[in-house]
């Protein structure tokens, strides 16, 4: 969920899980950053790009006008809905910009909506207007999202989350496997990282540790309520930070967890608008 719209948005989590109810729901020159001491980035051997490190402080606001009073280091936000403006602002702020955008599933709402085939275009994924995608026709998908990674480098982001990483879990109408979705995460990492920007793997939880090297983060959501939370560990011990959202729990019921697996997390609204509280 990269684009919050109004209505109820179910909890994001696998079909075999929990019922996915239909309710609602990525290369630029390195802006100056904080060095290798500073949580919210450090070097990477890839040069200028850096990545953020355990413990992070963060902002992931997705609806509503951005509030860049939020005294944190990175924010979060919509690659499409903010311009190169804002995300110039933040870094004159002394702030870490990321780019939010689906890369598994078609939104019908965005600018290119139209450029993606029906081919590669299959069931809805539980929010509206989102229908997830043939992640194995990276002949098509590859061009369509190196783009979408184009403009977030233009706009100047330091990063990237992209969505609906692991659609192989659910019904899609595509005989997805694993080895389809981490052959695609990796594609889109490899996309980042040739346009210097950092990227995270988000919510495939199941597939950690394969992915810890190809990524430079990790994002997920609601892993409290599944005791899954200590599953992104392999990124930590690998010096990069894990970006957690909770919806439902209050902060006492997994910032202890939180603190102790030195994850980033926060309490946010369904809807992320400015509004968060942080462990």
């Amino acid at each position: 969920m990269c684009a919050a719209r109004s209505g109820d948005r179910p909890v994001r989590r696998p079909f075999l899980l929990a019922p996915l109810l239909v309710l609602l729901p990525a290369a630029c020159t390195a802006a100056p950053g904080p060095g290798a001491d500073d949580p919210a980035g450090a070097k990477t051997p890839a040069g200028d790009r850096r990545r953020p490190r355990p413990g992070a402080d963060w902002q992931w606001q997705l609806s509503g006008r951005l509030d860049t009073s939020v005294d944190v280091p990175v924010h979060d936000i919509d690659g499409f809905d903010h311009s190169k403006g804002t995300v110039a602002k933040l870094h004159r702020d002394g702030r870490k910009a990321i780019c939010c955008l689906s890369t598994g599933a078609w939104e019908d709402f965005r600018p290119d909506a139209d450029d993606f085939p029906a081919s590669v275009i299959g069931r809805g994924n539980g929010w509206e207007g989102e229908r997830r995608l043939d992640i194995r026709r990276t002949d098509v998908l590859e061009p369509l999202m190196a783009r979408r990674l184009d403009m977030c480098r233009e706009k100047g982001f330091d990063a990237v989350e992209p969505d609906d990483m692991d659609g192989y879990r659910d019904r899609t109408g595509f005989p997805l496997t694993a080895d389809d979705q981490l052959r695609c995460n990796r594609l889109l990492a490899r996309l980042a990282h040739e346009r210097g920007m950092a990227v995270g793997l988000k919510n495939d939880l199941d597939q950690i540790p394969e992915p810890v090297d190809d990524f430079d983060f990790a994002a997920d959501e609601q892993c409290a309520p599944y005791d899954e939370c200590a599953e992104p560990t392999p990124f930590v011990e690998a010096d990069k930070a894990v970006f957690h959202v909770e919806y439902e729990l209050t902060t006492d019921r997994f910032c202890a967890d939180s603190r102790r697996l030195e994850l980033s997390s926060l309490l946010k609204k369904y809807e992320p608008d400015a509004w968060r509280r942080a462990c």
